[in-house]
């Protein structure tokens, strides 16, 4: 790579940790006294110029300095994956010590862990859960409320009650109905939701013969009904200390950031469709929506005690991408080993 080429990676580098750092355009003066001496505010200039050319910086106003665009971001992003491989969350000790400690309340350490979460990188986190997936099942009852419609009370052994009415082709009769719902509650009481949905409906279908079509239907049913009952949810820390950024001096801005934090299925759906990755980030178009533009997702996917779930931050698109891809990646990496086997591991 020839040096000028270098020379303006540098200079992109330097522009969105400046502006990270000091929510102020910056200037080719600056870049050149602080980190390139050997180059002048001129050279300096022209390499912004060509950056920008590039889609990768912009002059928000006449004569002022460049701040990065969502471009520029991942294309900082990209370029500074090996430095973000090699930092470390440091903390991990405070957070194998919180899964030890509440691992019998899995709720509890979570909401611990997202205050963690929310002091280390100063931006909004959230954990997301499989709402009743923890639970277990202490009864399920099942209605014919039409000809063509059942309606599944699921009741846990927390006291929860889950219901869902589904639509049903199947011709079940009554006694039917009864024997079926039966045979399910002596197969499934005492069992993990996520078990139950993930595991037992289908190792139950399998013994199931063919001549028994009636129980095969309506296992189907209710494997449906587990997955309507399933849905995440999203905790957000309440903490409102990330308000205090520059970003949300408009009340515009304000009002704008808390109604997507209310879009609580369109950003599951987000994560769903976008957690390839040991962490994930999106921001400007990959949100799919023009107000969301100045916004940021970090993310990553965790398992606890087997079952999944997404945590992150939420925020300007101006945040400290390397430390705070370092904490999330780690976090999740650090939940899933320590409760992996169904087991707390306190030692590695």
């Amino acid at each position: 790579m020839k040096k000028n080429e270098l020379r303006r990676k540098q200079v992109l580098k330097h522009v969105v940790e400046e502006y990270i750092s000091s929510c102020e355009p910056i200037s080719s003066k600056l870049i050149s006294d602080k980190y390139i001496e050997n180059a002048s505010p001129a050279t300096i200039r022209i390499d912004m110029n060509k950056l920008e050319k590039s889609n990768l910086i912009y002059q928000p106003h006449t004569s002022a300095g460049r701040i990065p665009t969502i471009q520029g971001y991942r294309n900082y992003i990209k370029e500074s994956l090996g430095q973000e491989s090699e930092q470390k969350f440091s903390n991990l000790n405070i957070l194998r010590d919180i899964l030890i400690k509440y691992y019998k309340d899995i709720p509890l350490a979570l909401h611990y862990i997202m205050q963690l979460l929310a002091r280390e990188t100063d931006q909004l986190s959230f954990v997301a859960e499989p709402e009743i997936s923890y639970g277990y099942l202490e009864h399920l009852e099942v209605f014919k409320i039409s000809q063509d419609k059942l309606l599944f009370v699921v009741s846990l052994d927390s006291g929860l009650d889950k219901t869902v009415i589904l639509k049903c082709d199947h011709n079940i009769s009554l006694f039917q109905l009864k024997a079926i719902v039966r045979y399910i509650n002596d197969s499934l009481v005492g069992q993990r939701i996520f078990d139950i949905q993930n595991t037992v409906i289908d190792e139950i279908a399998e013994k199931v013969t063919e001549e028994n079509i009636i129980l095969k239907q309506f296992l189907e049913e209710l494997q449906n009904a587990f997955s309507e009952i399933s849905s995440y949810y999203i905790h957000f820390d309440g903490n409102i200390s990330f308000l205090e950024q520059p970003e949300f001096n408009d009340k515009k801005e304000i009002l704008s950031f808390l109604n997507f934090m209310q879009r609580q299925d369109y950003l599951i759906n987000l994560m769903q469709k976008n957690n390839d990755n040991n962490y994930n980030i999106l921001m400007g178009e990959d949100l799919a929506q023009t107000e969301l533009a100045n916004y940021a997702l970090i993310f990553a996917k965790y398992q606890i005690f087997g079952i999944p779930g997404f945590l992150g931050v939420l925020g300007p698109t101006r945040m400290d991408y390397k430390k705070n891809i370092a904490i999330i990646r780690d976090i999740a990496e650090m939940i899933t080993e320590t409760t992996k086997k169904g087991m707390v591991v306190t030692k590695k």
